[in-house]
């Protein structure tokens, strides 16, 4: 197995902002981990602890959580092969994950993670 450089690590968060911002207006959500940590779950998905993120509701907070992840199409590794996990973010279980909202006054700035 090589490594390869400037490769992210499986697990880390990184900024994806699409290009194609829905329309509306961003509100502030907080999702924070609400299994134990040695829930039988967090062996599906890694626990990326606190994080903020802008969003237009808290569906959309867990969408823009689960798209800041490393899918597996993004790294030379399994499953790969044109096979997403993005459907399996951790951020996407509400047994895992709750989101709670923090600021609702149209918050200015790109839809996406907001640094802790």
């Amino acid at each position: 197995m090589t490594d390869v450089p400037n490769q992210p690590a499986v697990g880390l968060l990184g900024d994806p902002v699409s290009p194609e911002q829905p329309d509306g207006d961003l509100k502030i959500y907080r999702l924070e981990p609400s299994a134990r940590p040695d829930d039988p779950r967090w062996d599906n998905a890694p626990n990326h602890g606190v994080v903020r993120v802008r969003a237009l509701s808290a569906a959309d907070a867990r969408i823009v959580a689960a798209g800041a992840g490393i899918d597996f199409l993004d790294i030379d590794a399994k499953p790969g092969d044109g096979t997403t996990t993005d459907f399996a973010s951790a951020f996407r279980d509400d047994k895992l994950y709750h989101v709670t909202l923090e600021e609702e006054d149209g918050v200015p700035g790109p839809r996406g993670l907001i640094p802790l």
